[in-house]
């Protein structure tokens, strides 16, 4: 397969690429930035710059150009405010189904987060609920557009090792996941179209990833 991934200097697209191509597949990064073209390359991928906060649906479709799938695994990042959670987690998520839908390309995979599937309850911090909100918006739009995708939504994100195990179903406790098996997740989800149409929910657990996917109910 050949796998557009947007954000692809993130550290959960960075794992990514290197773990679809130690699988045979070829991932498409998409980059903001030249400086990390050469980051991306030695993880194996294939290196686009594109920044999807300017871009429009044409730069995107023709980057995505000639995809099996696009996983979208962008965010705003640590340090960002209110307005970029939204012009990120939610406007390039949108963009990027735009983009996929003028190209041709009908497998989306979106990366989310535990808590998207409700308003923020109250006392959340100011910035967390916008990006709570912005993921939310992403995953509405995503639901309602003629695509083939899936939704996953992991608990909080560590640099731990991978472990190779993970909990995953429609609704898990929360917890937290290493960002590797959160990329091996990924990749393995993406290789099940039956998980299309599937809002799923991973944290870390003991059950190795391949048995997980194939023990939903699909």
């Amino acid at each position: 397969m050949r796998i557009a991934i947007a954000g692809g200097h993130g550290q959960v697209a960075r794992h990514l690429s290197r773990t679809l191509t130690a699988r045979g597949d070829v991932a498409l990064a998409l980059v903001r930035q030249l400086k990390h073209v050469d980051d991306v390359s030695n993880d194996g991928a294939e290196a686009v710059v594109l920044d999807l906060e300017r871009a429009n649906a044409r730069d995107v479709a023709e980057a995505v150009s000639g995809a099996d799938a696009v996983v979208f695994a962008a965010g705003a990042g640590p340090g960002s405010g209110a307005a970029r959670k939204d012009t990120v987690d939610r406007a390039a998520a949108g963009l990027l189904a735009d983009g996929a839908q003028q190209a041709g390309v009908r497998r989306y995979v979106l990366v989310s987060s535990m808590g998207a599937g409700a308003p923020p309850p109250p006392g959340t911090d100011d910035v967390f609920a916008a990006y709570l909100v912005a993921k939310r918006s992403a995953e509405i739009d995503l639901r309602s557009r003629d695509l083939d995708w899936t939704i996953l939504r992991p608990g909080g994100l560590t640099d731990g090792l991978p472990t190779g195990t993970v909990t995953l179903a429609d609704r898990v406790d929360r917890g937290r996941v290493p960002r590797a098996d959160v990329a091996a997740v990924l990749a393995a989800l993406l290789h099940e179209p039956r998980t299309t149409g599937r809002v799923l929910e991973l944290v870390g657990g003991s059950v190795r990833i391949d048995d997980a996917i194939a023990a939903l109910r699909l």
